[in-house]
C-alpha cells in the first residue's frame, strides 16, 4: 500500500486542482490510485464540479469521494478561515471499494440507497454527509442492520449554513444533499480512533426517571439537584468550563473508564420541574456521568489514544484520515495545528487529510454514533499477517 497527501493554499480552484494534482502524481510516480479523497473550504464549494473533473481526468481514482469543511486538515497543518484544497490519495492493492450513495425524502419519510453492497464479511465505512438534509444517526441504525459489526468513520460537511450551501463529491458527481462515501473491505486494516475529550467528574447516577430527552431523575434525586451538586463542588476554573452527559455504552462492563461514554450536550434545565434536556434520547435504567470538556482534558485525551495504537499494534501506521470538529481547533486550545502536529508527534509523518467537521462519525464500542466536539480517525496500516494469508 501507498498513500500520499497534497495541499494548496490557492484560493483559485482550478490552480489549487492542478497543484494537488500535481503533488500526488509525483509522490506515487505512477501507481494507480484506489481511493482519492478531496477536501476543501467553501470558498471552492462554486466550483466542485469543476475541481473534480480535473482530479478525476488527471488521476483517474478508482473511487473519489469528498466534501466542503468549515476547515481544511494537512499532513500537520490545520486551516480553519483560509481557502485550501487538500487531497489524499492510497494505492490499496487486494482492497475492495464500494462506492455509497444516500438520500433521504422527507416527504416519503424515506432512504433512498444507492450502490450499497450486500453483506460481505468485516468492512469498514468512510462517510460525509450533509448535516442539514441528512439524518445520519438513522442511516448508521440501517448500516448496523444491514452490516453488523461494520465501523464507520467520518464527519459532517460544513462551509454552509444551510440546505444546499454544502458540497458532497462521489467520483464525478456533485452533490448538494445526503451522504457519500465507500465501503472497503480486504487487504487493509482500518484502526478507528475516536478522541471526545473530556474527563469524567462526580458519580455515576442510574437514570431513574426519563422521557426521551428530558432526564427527571436521577437516583430517584432530581436531575437538575443532582447537576447542581456536581457543579458546586467544582474549583472555580472548571466552572468555566463546559459541561456534558456521559452515558454509559455498554451496561455490562464492572467498571467505567473514559471512552465507555458517549458524550452529549446538556442543553438546559426547568427549575420548576428539576428536569434537564440531553442532546440525545435517554432512558430510563441507563448509567450515565458528568463530565469536563476543556483544552488540556481533550489533548491529553487525543494523546493517550494515538500512544496506545502506536505501543499495542504490530503494523505501524501508513496514512490517516482525520475528521476534527470544527468546535475544536485553535478556539478550542488556544493555538494553531494542535490536533495534526499530536497526530504527527504520536505516529510520525504519515500521510494524513480531513476537515473541520458539524459532526464526527465513529464508533464507541461496538455501534457507531455521530458526535460533537471530536476528532475522529482512521489509521490505515497492513493487515495482520494471519489476514493476509487468509
Amino acid at each position: 500500500m501507498r498513500f500520499a497527501v497534497a495541499l494548496s493554499k490557492e484560493s483559485e480552484t482550478e490552480i489549487a486542482a492542478q497543484h494537488v494534482v500535481h503533488t500526488i502524481q509525483t509522490q506515487l510516480d505512477g501507481a494507480p490510485i484506489d481511493l482519492a479523497c478531496v477536501f476543501f473550504s467553501s470558498h471552492h464549494a462554486a466550483l466542485a464540479k469543476h475541481l473534480t473533473e480535473v482530479l478525476t481526468v488527471a488521476l483517474e481514482p478508482h473511487c473519489l469521494i469528498g466534501c466542503s469543511g468549515e476547515g481544511v486538515i494537512s499532513g500537520t497543518e490545520e486551516l480553519e478561515a483560509a481557502p485550501a484544497v487538500t487531497l489524499w490519495a492510497a494505492s490499496l492493492p487486494d482492497v475492495e471499494l464500494y462506492p455509497i450513495r444516500s438520500s433521504f425524502s422527507p416527504t416519503q419519510d424515506q432512504f433512498h440507497l444507492a450502490g450499497w453492497p450486500d453483506h460481505e464479511g468485516e468492512a469498514t465505512f468512510l462517510m460525509l454527509a450533509d448535516p442539514f438534509t441528512t439524518p445520519v444517526q438513522e442511516i448508521l441504525g440501517v448500516l448496523e442492520d444491514r452490516y453488523p459489526g461494520a465501523k464507520a468513520v467520518g464527519g459532517l460537511a460544513g462551509g454552509g449554513q444551510e440546505a444546499g450551501a454544502n458540497r458532497l463529491i462521489l467520483d464525478g458527481e456533485v452533490f448538494d444533499d445526503g451522504l457519500v462515501g465507500v465501503r472497503l473491505s480486504g487487504a487493509v486494516e482500518i484502526r478507528p480512533v475516536i478522541s471526545q475529550g473530556c474527563r469524567l467528574i462526580g458519580e455515576r447516577f442510574v437514570v431513574t426517571k426519563a422521557e426521551r430527552n428530558l432526564i427527571h431523575e436521577l437516583g430517584g434525586v432530581p436531575a437538575l439537584e443532582r447537576l447542581q451538586t456536581v457543579f458546586e463542588a467544582l474549583s472555580e476554573e472548571d466552572r468555566q468550563r463546559a459541561l456534558h452527559l456521559g452515558i454509559v455504552i455498554d451496561e455490562h462492563r464492572n467498571r467505567f473508564e473514559r471512552g465507555d461514554f458517549l458524550i452529549r450536550n446538556l442543553l438546559g434545565a426547568d427549575r420548576s420541574s428539576g428536569a434537564v434536556a440531553v442532546g440525545d434520547v435517554v432512558q430510563e435504567g441507563q448509567t450515565v456521568q458528568f463530565h469536563l470538556r476543556d483544552a488540556d482534558s481533550a489533548s491529553e485525551d487525543l494523546t493517550s489514544l494515538l500512544a496506545a495504537d502506536r505501543s499495542g499494534r504490530n503494523s505501524p501506521p501508513l496514512g490517516a484520515l482525520m475528521f476534527s470538529c470544527c468546535g475544536r481547533g485553535q478556539g478550542l486550545f488556544g493555538r494553531p495545528n494542535h490536533d495534526a502536529a499530536t497526530v504527527a508527534e504520536q505516529l510520525g509523518s504519515i500521510p494524513m487529510a480531513g476537515f473541520f467537521a458539524q459532526g464526527e462519525i465513529g464508533p464507541i464500542g461496538n455501534r457507531n454514533f455521530v458526535h460533537g466536539y471530536t476528532a475522529s480517525m482512521a489509521i490505515f496500516a497492513e493487515p495482520p499477517s494471519s489476514a493476509r494469508r487468509g
